[in-house]
């Protein structure tokens, strides 16, 4: 399966940072993006949806698959550029938090919410809900790296998108980052979730495609969270 045809990464980077991430436009009869990247991204996005011959007014929908700024950072844009949001309510929740809110109980994972600018509503995204993507894009909760991190699952295609909920280390799938996650012995027992889905392509928002043995490395992974 051609991962290119289907599915179109832009990269947005963080000059400060000098990090990237990638936000995923899959040009379908309507466009749904994968994640919205940092605060400021419009213009990048604009740009990579004209690279497939689209615009923002084709946006449908955004899909965020977790509340951090380089996800969740231009969704209220889009939303104002007529696109609706969706994401589960836990993290939603949060993003409301201001960053007086976040100082009263400080933690990272608020400190992180405080930052980005929410959007007005949202479509809520519950474990098993089914979006009209790629065949069917089931929605499957994974917390742990926030309370409202959700992976996203294509059977018909074999692909499963993980947000930051997996990183990729030496050449080596891992867990989500312990420094960045809420709750590090959730995020690992939530690989057992994505262990259970019949895998060919893990879609990562800071590495490249894992294509080589996905069902293994996952059920590799899977048995180590126990440990």
């Amino acid at each position: 399966m051609d991962l290119a045809a289907r599915i179109h990464a832009i990269s947005i980077v963080s000059v400060p940072a000098a990090v990237s991430v990638n936000v995923f436009a899959i040009p379908e009869v309507e466009v749904t993006l994968v994640d919205a990247g940092i605060a400021g991204s419009l213009e990048r996005i604009e740009r990579g949806l004209a690279e497939v011959g689209r615009s923002l007014a084709d946006v449908r929908r955004v899909v965020v698959t977790h509340g951090h700024p380089d996800h969740a950072g231009t969704a209220a844009a889009l939303e104002a550029a007529g696109a609706e949001v969706c994401m589960h309510p836990a993290d939603f929740e949060r993003l409301k938090f201001g960053v007086r809110d976040a100082l009263r109980r400080p933690s990272r994972g608020r400190l992180f919410a405080s930052v980005v600018r929410p959007p007005t509503a949202i479509r809520p995204l519950e474990d098993g809900d089914v979006l009209p993507v790629l065949g069917g894009l089931r929605v499957v909760h994974t917390p742990g790296h926030t309370p409202g991190s959700i992976c996203l699952y294509a059977p018909r295609d074999r692909i499963l998108f993980t947000g930051d909920a997996l990183q990729v280390r030496r050449g080596r799938l891992v867990f989500a980052s312990r420094l960045y996650s809420d709750d590090y012995a959730a995020a690992k027992a939530s690989v057992r979730r994505m262990a259970e889905l019949d895998v060919a392509t893990i879609v990562f928002a800071h590495y490249p495609p894992w294509t080589d043995g996905a069902n293994e490395a996952l059920a590799a992974l899977a048995d180590r969270a126990g440990h």
